[in-house]
């Protein structure tokens, strides 16, 4: 068999209502030159059958039958049996358009310098009773240049996971996923982008990115928000250490800001002082650390901040605060909430 240019490596577990439709989404790429290693992951309920059927009507499909062993397990294997230049990642409740391997490939054969390209998404869960992960949507969707991509990693991964396309070598060269207690999505992000490799976007909405009440990032503990912090506090940490930031400030004084912050000590970096707007904490000494206003705020290029802020519109605040001080992000301040 010809070596094809795109492996699509896409786990299958209990997804005979939602499968059909994304292997079809799948088929009907405009670029053909694909393999789909659709890794049944030991489902009880139709599964099977939808990928029997799919494969005896399209030989690009090919079924992987194994135990099920978990997602990380199972996405793995589909790694290491992909024969692709390109690796395409895809969830069996997800849906490609048309033109998305025609402009992911086009791009890395234009940027030979990029290792992953994403795209832009559409949400396919509903607007009202699923507001939070539509407003997730909404900011993946402003992030478009590299740059951009790289400084927002540590507020959540700048990707819709299934809408990825990489070089294969840079799971052998960096790793593929890890498991532990972190969403291992996120993780891989970090830990590449952390060594080195270069990732952008197709300006295009190419992937509807649907929300059903089984996703994983509702339903396993891996996805919480604190494993969240935790995960990003290693990453963000050797990103402080590299830059030579020993120390930093953190713009949040609030339990839970201070809790997230905290793990930085872990891993090397201290924590000088808190900022925060309430003037009940203003003065204080909160979890070892000084509470300063921001009026007291040094010029930049004399403190490092890290905002811990969340919130509704909290993250933005606090960006355009220390901008209108001369503040640069990257530079002199980063956002990790």
């Amino acid at each position: 068999m010809a070596v094809p240019r795109v492996s699509v490596v896409l786990p299958c577990y209990q997804a005979a209502d939602t499968l059909p439709a994304c292997l079809e989404s799948l088929l009907g790429q405009s670029f053909g030159d694909m393999e789909i290693l659709a890794l049944d992951d030991g489902s009880t309920d139709a599964t099977a059958e939808v990928l029997r059927h799919f494969a005896r009507l399209d030989t690009r499909v090919r079924p992987v039958w194994r135990p099920h062993a978990g997602f990380v397990a199972t996405v793995n294997e589909g790694l290491a049996q992909a024969r692709g230049e390109f690796i395409a990642r895809m969830d069996a409740d997800d849906l490609c358009l048309p033109e998305r391997f025609t402009e992911q490939v086009r791009f890395l054969d234009a940027h030979p310098a990029v290792g992953l390209v994403g795209c832009l998404v559409r949400f396919g869960g509903d607007p009202v009773r699923a507001a939070g992960y539509k407003a997730y949507v909404d900011w993946i969707n402003t992030l478009g240049d590299e740059e951009a991509i790289a400084l927002a990693r540590f507020v959540e991964s700048p990707f819709a996971h299934p809408s990825l396309m990489w070089r294969r070598a840079l799971a052998s060269r960096f790793g593929a996923f890890y498991e532990g207690p972190f969403p291992e999505d996120y993780e891989l992000i970090l830990r590449w982008l952390d060594a080195g490799v270069r990732m952008a976007k197709v300006l295009q909405t190419l992937l509807v990115w649907n929300d059903p009440p089984t996703r994983l990032s509702r339903t396993d503990p891996r996805y919480a928000t604190d494993a969240f912090y935790a995960i990003k506090a290693r990453y963000l940490a050797r990103w402080l250490l590299a830059r030579g930031l020993r120390a930093v400030a953190v713009a949040g004084a609030g339990r839970r800001a201070r809790q997230r912050a905290l793990h930085l000590e872990r891993y090397g970096v201290h924590i000088s002082r808190w900022y925060d707007v309430d003037p009940r904490k203003i003065g204080t000494v909160l979890s070892a650390k000084p509470v300063s206003s921001w009026s007291q705020l040094p010029a930049p290029g004399q403190e490092f901040v890290v905002s811990y802020v969340g919130g509704r519109g909290g993250r933005e605040r606090v960006a355009a605060a220390l901008d209108a001080r001369g503040y640069v992000v990257g530079q002199d301040y980063i956002l990790a909430a």
